[in-house]
């Protein structure tokens, strides 16, 4: 099932909610926000959150008087739904003309080439 898209604020918020391993409190989220520059008022935030539960990509729970949000999509299969859905709107599904343009234009590092180098010569595992 595709992912919906999300705002670039929305996904800061779910960013945040993966590195603290897939659940945050609302004052958890304020905390992360704050420690990164962010100053967003309080009713932004909730209404960011109520989107993302609108979307389907969290759930929210009660502890106490407080918020508990819990991604439901993992940051991996964000990930891979957005990927896909680049290679659909840019190169027609076709992944090899991703990999060529970022080679092309030199955005892999020589670090970054290797490893994919070893990730194919061992048959696909995970480096």
């Amino acid at each position: 099932m595709p992912v919906p898209q999300i705002s670039d604020s929305e996904l800061e918020l779910m960013k945040i909610i993966w590195e603290n391993g897939g659940t945050a409190l609302y004052a958890q989220i304020m905390d992360a926000l704050k420690e990164k520059g962010r100053t967003w008022q309080k009713n932004t935030v909730i209404t960011l959150l109520s989107r993302l539960s609108d979307k389907g990509l969290l759930k929210t729970s009660k502890i106490g008087h407080r918020n508990e949000y819990a991604a439901v999509v993992s940051e991996a299969d964000y990930q891979t739904s957005q990927t896909q859905t680049l290679l659909n709107k840019l190169y027609s599904g076709d992944a090899k003309g991703l990999v060529l343009t970022l080679l092309q234009r030199e955005l892999f590092s020589e670090e970054d080439y290797e490893e994919l180098k070893r990730f194919w010569e061992k048959g696909n595992e995970t480096p």
